[in-house]
């Protein structure tokens, strides 16, 4: 099984906008969590928390990691038994004052075209 972990550049400006040490926690974590797939999945996703997301009934792969008390990161895992690889990509990082907020532009920026059509079809309701 191929792990491929991609960062967006919201991500990588988050990230450099934390200490050193927290960075190296970050990174150390991430790939402690990518690495566990293989061979103990269910280990994996005990390390993360699924953030509750159901729009037009597709029900979201959107992860957060928790780094240290304060800060999390946003993430989305997906498998592909077709190419036998997991997929994760980092979104943000986030303290805990501004997660909220730091996950809604996450949302918005990926879902936007699924929350464009559910918003029409409650409007021509």
């Amino acid at each position: 099984m191929d792990i491929l972990i991609e960062s967006t550049s919201r991500f990588e400006q988050d990230l450099s906008s934390v200490s050193e040490g927290e960075k190296d926690i970050a990174i150390q974590k991430i790939n402690d969590c990518a690495a566990l797939f293989p061979e103990h999945k269910i280990n994996a996703y005990r390390k993360l928390r699924r953030l509750p997301l159901s729009i037009s009934g597709y029900d979201s792969s959107l992860y957060t990691m928790q780094i240290s008390p304060e800060s999390r990161i946003i993430l989305t895992v997906d498998e592909d038994p077709i190419f036998d690889q997991v997929i994760f990509t980092l979104f943000g990082v986030a303290n805990r004052d501004d997660f909220n907020k730091a996950y809604q532009v996450v949302v918005e920026s990926l879902y936007k075209d699924l929350l464009r059509q559910e918003l029409e079809v409650v409007l021509a309701s």
